[in-house]
């Protein structure tokens, strides 16, 4: 077996505080060095271009050039005052996440980047009030995949958003747009600006055109090995790995908060997962998907056995109000596994 291996992710149990919570709140590490000269837009779709154009826009006015208002030298009038917040509306693949990392990597001073889910797991470990005080006064808070499938989340997060914004923390975020969903969802931007209602008018809406640059389908099946090749399989992964029964790692998960997954698979190369079955609990898939995600920005590998992980979550969950979600994890899961 390799070293330093991890015997279990259930000896995992990290407490974090709200200071490590929002140390957390970063680029995942395919996004480390993002930037907007990495960016590569597709020419047959201008608005790729275009939109790396507003996005470097934005940055200027979060480092102090540009967006102010009223009339200029000899009464010329100056370009409109730039909007707080910037929202990047596209499909799946089209390199949102990386233009977000990417204006996250130029806004200055203290700034914050995470999924939707990472805020709302922060106001539920935190408190409300706690998670205001600690996000107060950055100069930009990126939100991926913001979500609009629980009402109560939204309307927590849109009020969070405009106390920030309010204070003049800059707002960018991308939408929740799910993998390959035969054109459910494409562009979110409509739901968006219903859902966030007073916040609306503070957002600048970036369109962006595309084709999935990885060309991955959603049709596709996630990897899967027989029980008896499970421990061979890790084996042959370098690094740290873990192995847990299915069954035990969705308890451990319910009693761990989500907003310390990310110290879980941290340091990890493989998870190793026996008897995987299809979930019967929305919460417990609902975990899952929290998990997943932090295995995905990781880039841990996901060994597994029994039913495949593209066929968890089962008909009622997928036609649920929960279907988007489920879609992205199940896009991660075939990566993971591939």
């Amino acid at each position: 077996m390799p070293q330093h291996i991890v015997a279990s992710l259930l000896d995992r149990a990290p407490e974090m505080s709200g200071a490590e919570m929002a140390s957390s709140l970063v680029p995942p590490r395919q996004f480390a060095t993002a930037s907007l000269e990495g960016y590569r837009p597709d020419p047959d779709f201008p608005s790729q271009a275009e939109a790396v154009a507003k996005v470097r826009a934005f940055a200027d006015v979060l480092r102090g050039g540009g967006g102010g208002g009223g009339r200029g030298l000899f009464g010329r009038r100056r370009a409109p005052e730039a909007k707080p917040g910037i929202y990047l509306d596209g499909g799946f693949g089209v390199g949102k996440t990386h233009l977000l990392a990417a204006l996250w990597h130029l806004a200055p001073g203290r700034k914050y980047f995470g999924t939707f889910i990472e805020y709302t797991a922060l106001v539920g470990a935190l408190g409300y009030a706690n998670a205001v005080e600690l996000l107060r006064g950055a100069s930009l808070v990126a939100i991926d995949e913001f979500e609009l499938d629980d009402p109560g989340d939204t309307m927590m997060m849109t009020r969070l958003l405009a106390e920030l914004a309010g204070g003049g923390t800059r707002i960018a975020a991308t939408s929740n747009t799910p993998p390959n969903a035969l054109g459910e969802g494409r562009f979110a931007a409509v739901d968006f600006l219903r859902e966030i209602q007073a916040l609306a008018d503070r957002f600048d809406i970036v369109r962006i055109d595309g084709l999935d640059y990885r060309r991955r389908e959603v049709e596709g099946h996630a990897a899967a090995v027989g029980a008896d090749e499970l421990e061979s399989a890790l084996a042959a992964q370098p690094g740290s790995v873990t192995l847990d029964d299915f069954d035990a790692l969705l308890g451990h998960l319910g009693r761990v908060h989500p907003s310390r997954y990310v110290r879980m698979v941290e340091g990890l190369t493989a998870v190793g997962l026996r008897g995987v079955h299809t979930l019967v609990d929305q919460a417990d898939a609902l975990r899952f998907v929290a998990f997943v995600d932090r295995l995905y920005d990781e880039q841990v590998r996901v060994v597994a056995t029994g039913t495949r992980l593209d066929e968890v979550f089962g008909d009622e969950m997928m036609s649920g109000g929960y279907r988007k979600k489920y879609l992205r994890a199940i896009s991660r899961l075939i990566a993971l596994t591939s």
